[in-house]
């Protein structure tokens, strides 16, 4: 019973930071916020997360479990059917993407301590989405390029969609720019017109 407690405790402490963080980037974000979110005192929730980085490996982890980075199988079993359904998905939960984004962009500053994660992370996601497109297209896409070529590209459009869905929601239906994005990656493009060979 006490540890179902615990663990309740350290989801709700989590949850609180993905908000925090998502107002306030991880640099603004202070565990005094954090704590008093779900009312406990900042040495309450040192109890639960001795340091601002465990707390943020938390966070981390958290929103990896719902998303490719954390859960894409590099086996190709998953489709590319699978990703659209989970863009349409992000696109109901406007702050954990918020969160992410945050993170992501305060990463590539020197120093930060989710850098390590997010270059981990995209080395995993590289090689899942290449999986994917392998086993959707084998060994070349309709355009030309190798699975692995086309992988960084496939990412910096998941990726890219987002912020952009998140500074104009109105303007940019990521679920819909993504099916525009696939329809481009099959035979004969969104219009079914021959493409030319790649240079």
């Amino acid at each position: 019973m006490a540890r179902a407690r615990s663990a309740e405790r350290r989801a709700e402490i989590v949850r609180a930071a993905l908000e925090v963080i998502a107002e306030r980037g991880y640099r603004g974000a202070s565990l005094s916020a954090v704590a008093e979110r779900v009312g406990l005192s900042q040495q309450g929730l040192l109890h639960y997360f001795p340091t601002k980085e465990a707390l943020l490996v938390a966070v981390l982890e958290e929103r990896d479990q719902w998303d490719t980075g954390g859960g894409t199988r590099s086996d190709g079993t998953w489709r590319i059917e699978l990703l659209a359904s989970l863009v349409e998905y992000n696109a109901m939960r406007p702050g954990i993407v918020q969160t992410f984004s945050a993170l992501l962009g305060e990463s590539v500053t020197g120093g930060h301590p989710a850098r390590d994660f997010f270059t981990r992370r995209y080395t995993q996601v590289r090689a899942s989405m290449a999986a994917i497109l392998r086993a959707e297209y084998g060994e070349r896409l309709p355009g030309g390029l190798t699975p692995e070529r086309a992988a960084p590209l496939l990412v910096a459009v998941l990726d890219g969609l987002q912020y952009q869905w998140l500074l104009d929601p109105d303007s940019v239906d990521m679920p819909a720019a993504f099916e525009d994005f696939l329809a481009l990656l099959r035979p004969g493009g969104p219009d079914g017109a021959p493409q030319p060979p790649p240079p």
